[in-house]
C-alpha cells in the first residue's frame, strides 16, 4: 500500500510537469500611452532567454525598436501589431549589433520598412557577418514621426563598441537595450565584445543625459525600473580593470 502511494505521487508530479503550458515564443505587453514591450525567446547556453524590444503606435505607422531574438517571430510580431493596432511597421531602429537586436533588420528591410542603425553598429555587422540595415545614423539623430519625437544617443562604449540608448524626453522614456542591466542581476552579463574599462563612465554619460527617467526598457530582463542604471553602474565600478 505504501509503495503505491509513493508511485501515485510520482504520476501525479510527473503529469502536472507534463500539462505545463509551453513558454509563448511572443509576448507583446502595454507599456504606457502608446509604447509596447514584445518579448521573444532565444536558446543561451542551453537555457532559454528573453529578448525584450518596443514598438511605438503613432498616427503615421508603427515605429520598431531592434528585432525580434527569435528569426521565427519575424512576421508574427508584425502580424500581431497590424491585428492589434490596425497599423503596419513603418521603421526600425537596432541599438546594435549583436543579433538580439539585428537578425530581423534584412527580412524587415525586404518587407518595405525603413531600417537604421549607426554606422559603426553597420560596420561591426559587417565584420561579424550580422544582418544590416538599409539606413546609416552617422550621429546622434533626432527623429519625429506621427507626434512622437525621440533620439538615438551614443554614450560610449560598454556592452559593445557601438551600443547606443533611445531616449524619449518628453515621455522620459529609455531604451537602454543591453547596456543596462536589471535591478537584481548579479553581473553584467556576456562581456565578450564589452569594454570594461569604458562601462562605467559610458553608463554615467546615460545618466547625464537622459534625465530622471520613468521607464527604461532593457533587453534580458523583465521591469522597467529606473532603479536599473545605477545598479548597473555599481556592476561596471566593480569590473577588474585590464
Amino acid at each position: 500500500m505504501k509503495n503505491l502511494s509513493i508511485l501515485a505521487i510520482v504520476f501525479i508530479q510527473s503529469t502536472s510537469l507534463f500539462a505545463q503550458p509551453k513558454q509563448a515564443p511572443l509576448k507583446i505587453e502595454h507599456l504606457t500611452e502608446n509604447f509596447y514591450i514584445y518579448t521573444t525567446y532565444h536558446l543561451y547556453q542551453n537555457e532559454p532567454v528573453q529578448a525584450n524590444g518596443m514598438y511605438l503606435v503613432t498616427k503615421e505607422g508603427v515605429v520598431l525598436f531592434d528585432t525580434p531574438w527569435d528569426t521565427t517571430q519575424f512576421q508574427p510580431l508584425l502580424d500581431s501589431i497590424e491585428y492589434k493596432h490596425h497599423k503596419k511597421v513603418i521603421l526600425c531602429i537596432a541599438t546594435h549589433f549583436h543579433d538580439d537586436k539585428t537578425a530581423g533588420l534584412e527580412y524587415y528591410k525586404l518587407k518595405g520598412i525603413k531600417t537604421y542603425t549607426t554606422v559603426l553598429t553597420d560596420q561591426w555587422s559587417e565584420k561579424r557577418n550580422m544582418k544590416r540595415a538599409d539606413n546609416l545614423i552617422s550621429n546622434d539623430t533626432l527623429f519625429s514621426v506621427g507626434g512622437y519625437r525621440f533620439k538615438t544617443f551614443y554614450p560610449g562604449e560598454g556592452h559593445t563598441a557601438d551600443n547606443i540608448v533611445i531616449w524619449f524626453e518628453k515621455e522620459r522614456l529609455l531604451i537602454a537595450g543591453c547596456l543596462i542591466k536589471g535591478s537584481d542581476a548579479e553581473n553584467l552579463g556576456f562581456l565578450g565584445d564589452a569594454n570594461p574599462a569604458a562601462y562605467a563612465a559610458t553608463v554615467q554619460r546615460v545618466i547625464d543625459y537622459c534625465k530622471n527617467p520613468k521607464f527604461v526598457v532593457i533587453t534580458h530582463s523583465p521591469g522597467y525600473s529606473p532603479k536599473t542604471i545605477l545598479h548597473t553602474l555599481k556592476l561596471a565600478k566593480e569590473l577588474p580593470q585590464k
